[in-house]
C-alpha cells in the first residue's frame, strides 16, 4: 500500500509526462538534423562518403528539407496550440537551404581563424573534424538561423547538442561575426544578447553574461558587446548589455568586467608576488 507522500509523487510524475508532443524526443531529434545536415557539409568529415557532383548535392538537400518539413511539423504546431503564434515552416526551412552557402562559408571562415590562430592546428582538415570551438561555432550559427525564425525550442535544442558535446554553451540568439575562434572552448559560456563582431578569439571559462535583471526585462539587451578583434583569455568574465568592449582590445585571464573598455585596450588581473622563507616551505603539506 502506498503512503500518501508516494501515491502523491506518483500522481506528479503520471500528470506530468502529459507534454506537447513536439518537446518527446526533442534532444535526440536535434542530434539527428545536426549529423544529418553537416554529413552534407562537412561529407568526408561528418560522413564515410564524398559527393561526385553537384546534382547529388542538390538532390540531398532537397531530400533533407522535405524529409525535416515532417518532422519539424510538432514544432510549429506547439508555437500555434501553446504560444499562439503562426510559424510557415516550409518558408523557414526553403529560406534556410537559401541560406545554407552563407553560413557554410562563414563555417569556413571560423576553421580558418581556428587553424591561423592557434600554432598547435596541423591542418584545417583536423580542426574541421577534432576541435570543440569550432564545431560549437557551426552548431551555434545553425541554431541562430532558426532561433530568428521564430521555430519554438529547437534552436535551444540544437544548442544543447554542442553543450553537451563540447562544454560550450552558446544561447542560439547570440549574434557572432566572421572568423569566430574558440581556442580550447570548455566553459565558455555566451548569453542571448551578445553582438560579437568579426575576428574574436575567445578562451576556455570565459563568460559574456548578464549582471542580476528582472525576468520582465528579458527581451532588453542584458549581455555585453564585443567589438572587432578582441581577445579575451581564460576565465574573464565580462557583464551587462550596456558593456561595451572597445576593438582590437585584450582581455587578460580572469579579468571581471562590468563596465565599458576604449578601443585598444589592455585589461588584467595584476599578480602579486610573495617569496616565501624556507620555514614556510617546509612546512607546506598538500594532499591530493
Amino acid at each position: 500500500m502506498l503512503s500518501n507522500g508516494q501515491d502523491e509523487f506518483y500522481n506528479s510524475i503520471l500528470s506530468r509526462q502529459s507534454i506537447p508532443e513536439s518537446v518527446v524526443g526533442g534532444k535526440q531529434v536535434a542530434n539527428r538534423f545536426l549529423e544529418e545536415l553537416f554529413s552534407v557539409l562537412f561529407s568526408g568529415y561528418h560522413s564515410e562518403r564524398n559527393f561526385t557532383s553537384k546534382d547529388q548535392i542538390t538532390d540531398q538537400l532537397e531530400l533533407f528539407r522535405i524529409r525535416w518539413k515532417n518532422l519539424l511539423e510538432p514544432y510549429a504546431t506547439y508555437a500555434d496550440k501553446e504560444l499562439g503564434r503562426i510559424v510557415a515552416l516550409d518558408d523557414i526551412l526553403h529560406n534556410f537551404i537559401a541560406k545554407l552557402p552563407g553560413l557554410y562559408q562563414w563555417m569556413w571562415e571560423d576553421a580558418e581563424a581556428a587553424f591561423l590562430g592557434d600554432p598547435a592546428a596541423e591542418s584545417i582538415h583536423e580542426v574541421i573534424l577534432a576541435y570543440s570551438g569550432f564545431y560549437a561555432g557551426a552548431v551555434h550559427r545553425v541554431a541562430n538561423y532558426f532561433f530568428k525564425s521564430s521555430l519554438p525550442i529547437f534552436p535551444k535544442l540544437l544548442s544543447g547538442v554542442a553543450h553537451e558535446a563540447t562544454g560550450i554553451d552558446i544561447h542560439p540568439g547570440a549574434e557572432i561575426g566572421r572568423a569566430f575562434f574558440m581556442d580550447h572552448g570548455t566553459g565558455i559560456v555566451i548569453g542571448e544578447t551578445t553582438r560579437i563582431a568579426d575576428n574574436v578569439k575567445i578562451y576556455q571559462g570565459v563568460t559574456l553574461g548578464a549582471l542580476s535583471v528582472n525576468k520582465s526585462l528579458a527581451k532588453q539587451k542584458r549581455h555585453p558587446t564585443i567589438e572587432e578583434g578582441v581577445v579575451i583569455y581564460a576565465g574573464a568574465t565580462i557583464l551587462g548589455g550596456e558593456t561595451v568592449i572597445g576593438k582590437q582590445s585584450i582581455i587578460g585571464g580572469n579579468a571581471w568586467i562590468t563596465q565599458s573598455i576604449p578601443p585598444y585596450s589592455v585589461v588584467y588581473q595584476k599578480s602579486e608576488v610573495r617569496v616565501r622563507s624556507s620555514n614556510e616551505i617546509q612546512g607546506l603539506d598538500f594532499t591530493i
